[in-house]
């Protein structure tokens, strides 16, 4: 009996990425991203020393693993055109490998009922790009566009859900502020800079793709983190989070769904002196090309409490200078990860959306929980027995559907990830997938209990 019961023509399915998943780094034409790179020149800075030269070896398996898509009850997947595969150089002539490639890709999800989501940027800078600067670099948001326009004019006949960018302040955060990924600056500034030209890329790529009139949707996938006070009664506690929501949500989600940046937001920039150049023409071109949907991928929640001790003014200006980070007593903790698990979060932002963000359609593009040592889960018949993951998926779809009861306009469910993949530093130390992947046994996948029950939750749209 279905209690939980799932709009019709939900769409069920997972998420993943180029580089993540197809390996094959120097196959088929592809050049260096920053990946490669940092990797061949950090090797250290990844979980066991394992790079992403051939991560879950889509590029040779993708056949094997739509199957065992089908399998596991998906009727759609999402995916990203890697940039350094597509146009090896960043600019200039299209890779008609990488072409044949995606096409393959495409015509087996659609032959097989699984319908095609597709993503054109998942961290993954080409290095010849990031050497002219990166995001930094507005030379880099046009040949960005170049490729995006490259990418609809190959699948756009076949692909119908386009997403310009996979949580595009990640790069932000990782790349520019706390040095969790290349390029290693901290520079809250030149972090500026970069979220301003990744906005103004999206929204270019949204007028690229509309202008060859094609017949399908296209938006941006975020990572949304909702920002919760640590006393609703404490006016300094509300107002922290207020500010860390501005930095860490509304800056992307405002100029992609409203067509400006939040005025509050802009007003603490310029009192640091830290506003992003920008021209009048192209603060036009986000105003004016607004989305059809929107990706939500949510993991955690973001507690925050007002500062302990006044931030030192001769320190370099962080978002934190607001703020202090709070651990709330009695969280509930997915310990290997280090995050935590608050389910009632995804309707609260299916509910913020709907409220403040026109209703706009979205689906959850991520949700998921990485586990370290799923080895020891491995049943008598050789398959995991994750039924953490089957309860951390159903205690979030809960949440969703009394949202989309109440009217919140959300269209499906993409979990992270299918099969294991490879997860940038962390490498492979947690694994998220449906389907296992031995990367010591010749890439050899298992399906796992939660993909066997993603079967059933898909084939009766509920649970």
């Amino acid at each position: 009996m279905t209690k939980y019961k799932f709009p019709d023509n939900f769409f069920w399915g997972s998420a993943a990425s180029g580089p993540q998943t197809e390996g094959a780094a120097t196959v088929g034409g592809r050049k260096p991203s920053i990946w490669d790179y940092w990797y061949e020149t950090e090797p250290e800075r990844f979980h066991n020393d394992v790079g992403p030269q051939n991560t879950s070896n889509w590029y040779n398996q993708y056949k094997e693993d739509i199957q065992l898509m089908k399998q596991t009850g998906h009727n759609s997947f999402r995916t990203s055109i890697q940039w350094s595969r597509l146009i090896p150089d960043g600019v200039g002539e299209v890779n008609q490998d990488a072409v044949d490639f995606y096409n393959r890709i495409i015509d087996e999800m659609i032959a097989n009922g699984i319908e095609p989501f597709m993503n054109l940027y998942h961290f993954d800078m080409p290095m010849s790009m990031q050497e002219k600067g990166g995001w930094e670099s507005r030379e880099v948001v046009d040949a960005y566009v170049a490729f995006a326009k490259a990418a609809f004019e190959n699948f756009g006949d076949r692909v119908k859900f386009w997403a310009t960018h996979n949580e595009p302040i990640v790069p932000v955060e990782a790349g520019y502020m706390y040095d969790f990924h290349y390029p290693n600056i901290i520079d809250f500034k030149r972090a500026v800079q970069v979220a301003y030209h990744s906005v103004l890329s999206h929204a270019l790529a949204v007028k690229a793709y509309r202008s060859l009139n094609l017949d399908g949707k296209i938006g941006v996938i975020l990572n949304l983190t909702p920002s919760y006070p640590r006393s609703t009664e404490n006016p300094e506690d509300v107002k922290a989070a207020h500010i860390a929501d501005l930095f860490f949500n509304r800056s992307f989600l405002d100029p992609v769904c409203k067509g400006e940046f939040p005025a509050e937001l802009v007003e603490i920039l310029a009192k640091h002196d830290m506003l992003p150049v920008a021209t009048s023409e192209d603060l036009a071109e986000i105003k004016n090309n607004i989305m059809d949907m929107l990706g939500v991928n949510y993991y955690q929640p973001r507690r925050v409490k007002a500062k302990e001790t006044p931030a030192d003014p001769n320190e370099p200006f962080m978002p934190e200078f607001y703020f202090d980070n709070y651990e709330m007593p009695g969280r509930k903790m997915n310990v290997h990860r280090g995050w935590e698990i608050y389910e009632k979060a995804i309707y609260d932002m299916a509910i913020d959306i709907r409220d403040n963000y026109g209703n706009i359609p979205f689906w959850i593009s991520e949700n998921g929980m990485g586990v370290e040592g799923e080895a020891k889960f491995r049943n008598g018949e050789g398959s995991i027995d994750d039924d953490y993951r089957i309860e951390f998926i159903q205690d979030h779809l809960k949440w969703l559907h009394k949202a989309i009861d109440e009217g919140a306009n959300c269209f499906g469910y993409h979990l992270w990830t299918c099969m294991d993949n490879w997860s940038w530093t962390n490498a492979y130390k947690n694994r998220y997938g449906l389907i296992e992947v031995d990367i010591y046994d010749n890439y050899k996948r298992r399906v796992k209990k939660s993909g066997n029950w993603y079967k059933k939750l898909s084939e009766n749209n509920g649970f």
